[in-house]
């Protein structure tokens, strides 16, 4: 199995920053990290959960949805078997649920939907008050 926990959520108010973490562990340890695709999702109150941002397995290409191009970075440290979301000048639409997701790949395209990633966190709340 794999486990992945997310950290790093808050409240924070707009315009303002904050740095996600998903750290992964299990099967998804060690050199096994790179072995997956990573990606972030968002899950607000009576809505579906959205795709965020991808990351390849060696880091090489890196995908954005269109509402955080430019505001959001995703990046990874095999090292320390850890994927991070970098969201800057945060808004008030970005409020939800965020989930760190593996995919156990070597593609470079990025997947399609959420249901292609094998393992989910638990999620961490980010709020953004109006």
């Amino acid at each position: 199995q794999v486990q992945l926990v997310e950290s790093g959520g808050g409240l924070v108010q707009a315009g303002g920053s904050l740095r996600l973490s998903c750290a992964a562990s299990g099967r998804a340890s060690g050199r096994a990290f790179s072995w997956y695709g990573m990606g972030w999702f968002r899950q607000a109150p009576g809505k579906e959960r959205d795709f965020v941002a991808h990351i390849t397995w060696n880091g090489v290409y890196t995908y954005y949805a269109d509402s955080v191009k430019g505001r959001f970075t995703i990046s990874r440290d095999n090292t320390k078997n850890t994927v991070y979301l970098q969201m800057n000048n945060l808004k008030p639409e970005d409020t939800g649920v965020y989930y760190c997701a593996a995919i156990r790949s070597y593609a470079t395209a990025q997947p399609i939907g959420a249901s292609t990633y094998d393992y989910w966190g638990q999620g961490t709340q980010v709020t953004v008050p109006p």
